[in-house]
């Protein structure tokens, strides 16, 4: 009973360390190269020195820009509580220029306690944008604007970003430009005369390499021996967990999720599932639980396609992955259709139907999203002279045949 209640504790632990990106990203903050630390410097060096900086976070989603800049703005705020002013946009929400500014206003006017005009126009809340920029740059408080999904923001004539950038060349204003972006060209769609105005510096995230990955799981799967869980126990939780990292079935696991997608947010998302099939009852997290947490993480509705379709279903796709395998780009059912031939005279397999059957078999996976045209003419061409491409991978449709109970062996030898 005590164990029981010793594993809920800990399950609940766990599930509010997951819940936190602060506590999943402080590990990954530690070295002075880190982002976190570069991110820091220019933010701080704005706020000491009363300079001007502008950066850009660029970097895939998942991989934590969001987060280690919530981390940079949360320590600095502690660190100068007076000192920073913090308006935020969205390039989902304020990408049209007139509604970013007065965005811009209204926050303004809220930080500062002043009466916001909901009927100012673009160059009224320009001109209030440039006069508050001069008087907090007097004032040496620092106005951080942070712009996400910024390359939303580069739609249209840019006035906003030209606004912004060209009110920070002045000497008087105080004030730093972070954009935020999954597009790793976001500075290239700046006009010319924004690109002038900016500073160039960017800061790249990408997924975690397999040694932070580790770390990243022994920092918010590790029980503290020294907190109001039983001693005994929390030894007991972090040997059997330390001894389950160096397993090899474990790594293969973890292989495996790194060749999915090794992002941090698809790690959250794999530990909570691991963690939620955790037996209180055996009171560890086992080799299970994570052996059935990558399983639905990798669930593939095309998978699952394959696993329901016919032999000859499984013949065509077989073919039609031997065309693209010769370099045959563009091919149709006709094509399909000689390849299929070729398979049975070269293997005399059992498997032989007419080509009206391929035709109605050819017809469901298309039904199914597995093969699609390849061009756009619509019904004007018939189906069998219509060039077709595969929608699934050489690796999924190998994985497919695998599993699959009734898939002959020499299908298998032919996609291997």
């Amino acid at each position: 009973m005590v164990n029981r209640n010793a594993a809920e504790k800990a399950l609940n632990l766990i599930r509010s360390r997951l819940c936190n990106p602060n506590f999943i990203f402080r590990p990954l903050c530690d070295s002075p190269d880190s982002n976190y630390s570069k991110l820091k410097f220019i933010v701080s060096s704005s706020v000491t020195e009363a300079c001007n900086n502008s950066v850009l976070l660029l970097g895939p989603r998942g991989t934590g820009k969001v987060a280690v800049l919530e981390l940079v703005l949360e320590d600095l705020l502690l660190e100068y509580p007076d000192m920073i002013t913090l308006i935020r946009l969205n390039g989902l929400l304020h990408s049209d220029d007139n509604s970013a500014l007065k965005e811009i206003a209204r926050q303004l006017c809220v930080e500062h306690q002043l009466v916001f005009s909901k009927m100012a126009s673009f160059d009224d809340n320009s001109e209030f944008m440039i006069a508050m920029l001069r008087e907090c740059g007097l004032a040496h408080k620092t106005v951080v604007f942070v712009l996400d999904e910024f390359d939303l923001f580069t739609q249209g004539k840019q006035r906003l970003l030209y606004a912004l950038l060209d009110a920070m060349q002045s000497v008087t204003s105080q004030a730093v430009f972070i954009g935020v972006s999954c597009r790793l060209d976001a500075d290239q769609l700046l006009e010319k005369r924004v690109k002038s105005r900016f500073s160039h510096r960017k800061l790249l995230f990408l997924p975690p390499s397999e040694e932070e990955i580790y770390r990243l799981l022994d920092h918010v799967l590790s029980l503290p021996v020294d907190s109001n869980l039983p001693h005994d126990y929390a030894m007991e939780f972090n040997a059997k967990l330390h001894s389950m990292f160096s397993d090899e079935r474990f790594r293969q696991i973890i292989d495996s999720f790194m060749n999915f997608s090794p992002t941090v947010r698809h790690l959250v998302k794999f530990l909570f599932r691991a963690v939620s099939d955790m037996d209180l009852k055996l009171s560890n997290l086992s080799f299970e639980n994570f052996k059935s947490a990558i399983s639905s993480l990798q669930r593939q509705p095309k998978m699952e396609c394959l696993r329901d379709c016919s032999i000859l279903e499984l013949y065509i796709l077989v073919c039609m992955k031997r065309l693209e395998v010769k370099e045959q780009n563009s091919y149709s059912f006709s094509a399909v259709m000689k390849e299929y031939k070729s398979i049975h005279d070269s293997f005399q397999t059992s498997d032989y139907y007419s080509q009206d059957v391929c035709l109605r078999a050819f017809e469901h996976i298309l039904q199914r999203g597995l093969v699609c045209f390849a061009d756009g003419r619509g019904r004007i061409q018939s189906t069998e002279f219509r060039p077709v491409k595969l929608l699934i991978s050489f690796a999924e449709l190998s994985q497919g045949l695998k599993a699959h109970h009734l898939c002959p062996a020499i299908l298998q030898k032919l996609a291997a």
